[in-house]
């Protein structure tokens, strides 16, 4: 595959990060701007390398594109942003992802290569960091309303994206036994606690008892070690 030049990028946005690497958020862009697009099981959200735009306010980082639904990119700090984009090229790799291992059914080889790659383009040494991850295992019944199922998946959604750090919300399709995968990517298990207090999250849990024949709702640390050359999944204790 040929190479892809990455957009220029503004020296003083790496600049303030490395003045401030504990900063919440970076500069807002002056001309704010949205970049990517979300589908479920494709790659047709990934942005190519020459698209990315580190400057960009809001990333669609979930099937769903409304602006209420992106990703604010202005509350991240770099390395979050760069995650943030590399997780655009997130797609299953097989089709049974709904009852296969994780790291299995992803590709994530692909992810963090493009990782690399946007870290070299603007100069920044990746450390080892640690996220939150949900996996969702379900099997619907037969007779669940998907259009109220799907109503309350992007209003939770909304709410999460208000509450900050959701930096990856992916979901398949039913199999043939109505079985599927949904998983999220959080800055930190505080994050996604935050956002899931809300009233919309609230309605969701309570139609569960309708919508689903089985649960299964797992939590992980998901460490990126140093130059994102290798990643690992833990069963998330706190510590």
């Amino acid at each position: 595959m040929a190479t892809v030049a990455l957009r220029p990028t503004p020296l003083n946005l790496l600049d303030a990060y490395r003045a401030a690497p504990g900063s919440p958020s970076l500069p807002p862009p002056s001309s704010p701007s949205v970049a990517g697009s979300g589908t479920s099981g494709s790659d047709h959200g990934a942005l190519p390398l020459s698209d990315i735009d580190i400057t960009a306010s809001h990333l669609i980082a979930s099937p769903y594109p409304d602006i209420a639904n992106q990703l604010r990119l202005d509350d991240l700090t770099l390395p979050l942003r760069l995650f943030a984009f590399a997780l655009t090229h997130l797609q299953p790799t097989r089709p049974d992802y709904a009852t296969a291992p994780y790291l299995e059914s992803f590709n994530w080889p692909t992810v963090f290569r493009s990782l690399r790659a946007i870290c070299a383009r603007v100069g920044f040494r990746w450390e080892r960091r640690e996220f939150y991850l949900v996996v969702f295992r379900s099997q619907l019944k037969q007779d669940c309303d998907s259009d109220v199922l799907g109503n309350l998946d992007q209003r939770s959604h909304e709410e999460a994206c208000a509450s900050g750090g959701l930096l990856k919300y992916w979901f398949g399709s039913t199999n043939a036994e109505m079985r599927n995968l949904a998983t999220c990517i959080w800055r930190n298990r505080q994050d996604a606690a935050a956002g899931g207090r809300g009233p919309w999250h609230a309605k969701a849990r309570a139609f569960a008892r309708q919508a689903y024949e089985k649960i299964d709702f797992q939590t992980f640390w998901f460490t990126v070690d140093e130059g994102a050359t290798s990643w690992y999944l833990e069963e998330y204790a706190e510590r």
